[in-house]
């Protein structure tokens, strides 16, 4: 019954999630896009142009899922949504990727983002991605990038982004675009030995 009641309105997913209290059920209703040929992932996505409860309580669940699945980074398109939304982590900047340097600072839903200035420097990065599993590869990106976006409030925000919060947003950006990082790997793509370590 509540399964019905969610496919015609999203909020009803906050009533089935307190009630059986578990992430894997937002999973299903979720689910996460895989490889490269998925026509989900290859598609351009839309400007998002109603605000309403419905945008802000899937905005609220794409962060939710980005935790579930342990991962730093997640776009709409990803869970099988066509729309311009992403969730991100950002950290301090750091000259070395440690535990210190992984712990996040703060998170965020972005609506509608888009990239007002970017460095001329680029930098090359080792990426993978949870729609592309067990792969990874060196993608160069904006070492510095100005973002313009909405929150979950409609609030609009300017903000500058450097090193690996930068090259998380660039990453998730993409995906908006129906452009994964393999299109963009500079050098071979390898498989990853240890996930654990990305």
């Amino acid at each position: 019954m509540i399964i019905l009641l969610y496919s015609s309105n999203i909020l009803y997913l906050h009533i089935f999630i307190i009630m059986y209290n578990s992430i894997e059920q937002i999973k299903v209703f979720y689910p996460l896009q895989t490889w490269e040929d998925n026509q989900i992932l290859r598609e351009k996505s839309e400007v998002v142009d109603i605000f309403d409860d419905e945008i802000k309580e899937f905005a609220e669940i794409l962060l939710d899922l980005m935790y579930a699945y342990d991962w730093v980074g997640l776009a709409a398109p990803q869970v099988w949504k066509n729309i311009r939304v992403i969730a991100t982590t950002q950290r301090k900047e750091t000259n070395k990727w440690n535990k210190k340097s992984r712990k996040i600072i703060w998170e965020t839903a972005m609506i509608n983002p888009e990239i007002l200035e970017h460095s001329e420097e680029k930098k090359k990065w080792e990426e993978a991605c949870l729609s592309v599993p067990w792969l990874c590869g060196d993608v160069e990106r904006w070492t510095w990038i100005v973002l313009k976006y909405q929150d979950k409030k409609w609030k609009f925000h300017v903000q500058k982004y450097t090193w690996f919060s930068a090259v998380v947003i660039q990453h998730e950006m993409d995906h908006l675009e129906w452009i994964l990082f393999t299109d963009k790997v500079i050098w071979k793509i390898r498989k990853i030995d240890d996930k654990s370590e990305y």
